[in-house]
């Protein structure tokens, strides 16, 4: 009898697939790529190669560093270093008080204020966070949702002190509630309402600050939850989807608002996958506009979009790992033709960035532009058989989602019903069980672990800055005219029940000493609170 008897089990067979688990072939070729005219030319329908002819030879794309911690003060002084670096625009974190329409004096504040953003409360707040910075020289991108109208109102307040007008001011704003709703979980009112808000905005920014993007329909959020690439791209779609249909039914015209429109990607560790998804979703959204819409303004087809390196990639594990995650993440964005672009810090699993941490990011994003050489031509891998098959594959995977959607009676109703968040949590708990299987590999994680690890500086907040935030927003309210400050919020009570667009009266709110809490506080009380179906 042999010493060494043959295994039982047949050796493991390899099974190559993308971190979203779509099988790949082993060689792709030219029966592989999809008609020319899928694939057509950068800065031509249907975009797949980028929404301008010169991509990045023409201008780069925006940079911007999440920043946003403590006091409005405090994030200024992030801001201004950021931009002495080279940062081309600006991308403002607020904290969970801000973010859940609640002012830093409210005792569900506790313990949050400035913790994972800045705090604001008031327009004397929002007008130290941008002190000594030209709102009409810089792009501004707010991550804001169920109480992004009323620091938008605020933003507009701040620009009219500095004497810019509001056809000047370029940026984004979050405002997406219906992915909240699907995967982030920050809301105040129901979806209704919530659109009906975010379709005020659109109408108002339309009309008075054309240069101003009212809405970044975010997919981001719906990966960091565990969706797959080509869930992103349906859900993030269907939910564009659903706020076009309820600004026409509002009347508005589509080739007017439509280049108002803006999106929000994640870039998650899987290149080829990450490259192919963006391109899909170009795609997928021109042929959306031009046949389910009849839009014909070519500005009103093109999916922009900013993104974002994926958090959820990030490890407390080794994190000086996480500063070739993002690279490589940051990468995939270039080669995929966004137009703009956050590179996360390698501690964000640990703290608000640090100084040091938020600076290596930026770099990533200036070394890709000026030292890689991808930036010299549009669209370097266009026409890569990979890359093409699993663009084709993910638009129509994705398509297939969006027509399932359809078919239940559109997002609003997706959403009530549970199915994407369903799907999402299905993804999320199969991505899970192939780490926990070895069948994923996260390096430092679950392979290549390390003992003891040295402890890196992170930023921490000062535990006493809550307390005179809080201070701060009591004397304000104390120093306003009260009887001005209340007639002003009855015109927003007003505006919530009879219709009206709601943009004017909370800019005249906001300039008349109204707070942020209070004014989500009428939201709660004229829209009702929303509870998630799974909960009830």
């Amino acid at each position: 009898m042999s010493a060494h008897p043959k295994p039982t089990d047949a050796p493991r067979t390899p099974r190559f697939s993308t971190i979203s688990d779509m099988e790949i072939a082993p060689l792709y070729g030219a029966e592989d790529l999809p008609p020319r005219d899928a694939i057509g030319r950068p800065g031509e329908f249907p975009y797949t190669r980028g929404p301008y002819p010169t991509m990045y030879r023409g201008r780069p794309w925006t940079m911007r560093q999440f920043a946003g911690f403590g006091t409005a003060r405090d994030t200024n002084a992030r801001f201004k270093f950021l931009l002495s670096q080279g940062q081309t625009g600006l991308s403002t974190a607020f904290d969970m008080p801000t973010l859940m329409g609640y002012d830093a004096d409210h005792p569900r504040a506790l313990g949050e204020v400035g913790r994972e953003g800045t705090a604001v409360s008031t327009l004397d707040d929002m007008t130290e966070l941008f002190a000594g910075i030209d709102l009409g020289a810089v792009t501004t991108s707010m991550t804001v949702n169920c109480s992004a109208s009323v620091i938008l109102a605020m933003y507009f307040a701040v620009a009219e002190r500095q004497g810019v007008p509001m056809t000047a001011l370029g940026g984004t704003i979050q405002n997406d509630m219906l992915k909240e709703f699907i995967a982030q979980k920050e809301w105040i009112s129901p979806p209704e309402p919530s659109v009906r808000i975010i379709v005020d905005m659109i109408e108002f920014c339309t009309r008075e600050a054309p240069r101003f993007h009212p809405v970044s329909i975010s997919g981001y959020h719906i990966r960091e939850a565990g969706s797959t690439a080509v869930q992103e791209v349906a859900f993030t779609l269907a939910d564009g989807i659903g706020y076009v249909e309820a600004a026409v039914a509002r009347g508005l015209n589509v080739d007017q608002f439509g280049p108002r429109l803006s999106f929000f990607f994640n870039l998650h560790n899987d290149f080829l996958e990450e490259v192919a998804k963006l391109r899909a979703a170009r795609r997928l959204w021109a042929r959306i506009m031009r046949d389910r819409f009849g839009a014909t303004n070519p500005r009103a087809l093109i999916l922009r979009t900013h993104a974002q390196t994926a958090g959820c990639s990030l490890t407390a594990q080794q994190p000086l790992n996480n500063v070739v995650r993002v690279a490589i993440q940051a990468l995939a964005g270039v080669l995929g033709g966004v137009q703009s672009l956050h590179t996360n810090s390698m501690d964000e699993t640990l703290a608000l960035p640090s100084e040091q941490a938020v600076m290596v990011a930026l770099r990533t994003q200036q070394i890709i532009a000026e030292e890689s050489g991808v930036t010299n031509t549009a669209d370097p891998l266009g026409g890569s058989y990979a890359v093409e098959a699993l663009t084709s594959r993910i638009e129509a995977e994705a398509d297939e989602y969006i027509r399932q959607i359809d078919a239940m009676g559109g997002i609003v109703r997706a959403i009530e019903l549970g199915f994407p968040q369903k799907e999402i949590a299905e993804a999320a708990y199969h991505f899970q069980r192939q780490l926990d299987r070895g069948e994923k590999v996260m390096v430092g994680v679950n392979k290549y672990q390390m003992g003891d690890e040295p402890p890196i500086d992170i930023l921490r907040i000062d535990p006493e800055l809550e307390e005179r935030q809080a201070a701060c927003v009591r004397a304000f309210k104390a120093a306003r005219d009260e009887a001005c400050a209340h007639a002003r919020l009855d015109a927003v009570r007003s505006a919530c029940r009879d219709g009206a667009n709601l943009m004017p009266p909370l800019i005249a709110a906001v300039k008349d000493g109204v707070t942020l809490g209070e004014i989500c506080d009428v939201y709660r009380e004229e829209f009702g609170v929303y509870r998630d179906p799974a909960w009830l």
